[in-house]
């Protein structure tokens, strides 16, 4: 008689996981707008490594489909794309682009990019010295013609004031 407890617990909480299910849950891919232009290796890295959270070309995994981690992935998805979003990079003016390029070179060097807990599920997105080194050199190589397109968008827009 002393399981009775724990058998109403367990129902309980099957029901209450079943009905969590029924909580909707964003898992869209927006139209991509404009997808930012790479050469093949870089893009390949940053495909492999950074879209599903960065872009609207994000590949749901079964467990996104399975609350509460749904919710969570979700969230982390939208968060991801309003701060930096390959496939809208139509929507980022020459200063902001060049900033964000920047922005990536530096997460990637520091190790906070990819997220740690995204590299535990998917072991195939971490990125080795080869790939950072990879966008390193692509970066050096655009440095000085994003710092002067961001200039030229500057002054464009002081000029429209």
């Amino acid at each position: 008689m002393k399981n009775l407890p724990i058998k109403k617990i367990l129902i309980w909480g099957l029901g209450l996981f079943v009905l969590i299910q029924l909580v909707p849950v964003n898992r869209d891919n927006p139209p991509v707008t404009e997808e930012i232009q790479l050469p093949q290796h870089i893009k390949t890295t940053f495909e492999r490594s950074c879209y599903d959270c960065h872009s609207n070309k994000t590949k749901w995994p079964w467990y996104s489909y399975v609350a509460p981690v749904s919710w969570l992935l979700s969230k982390h998805v939208q968060d991801g794309r309003k701060h930096l979003n390959f496939t809208e990079w139509d929507k980022y003016d020459a200063k902001k682009r060049a900033n964000k390029l920047e922005e990536i070179l530096d997460e990637i060097e520091d190790g906070t990019m990819p997220l740690p807990g995204y590299l535990r599920l998917h072991p195939e997105a971490v990125l080795s010295g080869a790939d950072i080194d990879a966008i390193a050199d692509w970066y050096d190589s655009l440095a000085d013609s994003l710092e002067n397109e961001a200039e030229t968008s500057s002054d464009d827009a002081e000029d429209h004031d």
